[in-house]
């Protein structure tokens, strides 16, 4: 017997302006890859927001590793080892991220713009 679904999901309209530039506000100020997720666009968005969590973990990560390796040397003379690599690394993660979502709201932004009304007719005379 073949299962149906319950909710089909019904199809998004199509990309207005006011709904790119909220997506890119998104995207290139808050969270890289959750106005791509908003906007409809699920691996780019998916993607971006799995690259700036992994980027942001790895800085914390980093900025912990440097605080405990701080600790020990106040308080019981250790050496400090290198970390910076691990700061690096995240920030050049998270850099990606948001770069990709650059691109994303740049594509977005064009749609949107083609989805206006009149957009593919020549100015009046």
């Amino acid at each position: 017997m073949r299962m149906r679904a319950s909710f089909p999901r019904p199809p998004r309209p199509p990309l207005n302006r006011a709904a790119a530039r909220n997506a890119t506000l998104l995207n290139l100020c808050a969270t890289p890859g959750l106005g791509s997720l908003i906007a409809g666009r699920r691996a780019a968005g998916l993607g971006q927001l799995l690259l700036a969590i992994a980027g942001f973990g790895a800085v914390c990560g980093w900025l912990v590793l440097l605080a405990w390796q701080i600790y020990n040397a106040a308080t019981r003379g250790a050496e400090l080892r290198p970390t910076s690599w691990l700061g690096g690394a995240g920030a050049a993660l998270f850099a990606l991220a948001w770069i990709w979502s650059l691109f994303t709201s740049l594509s977005l932004l064009r749609e949107a713009r083609a989805n206006e009304p009149g957009a593919g007719r020549p100015p009046p005379l």
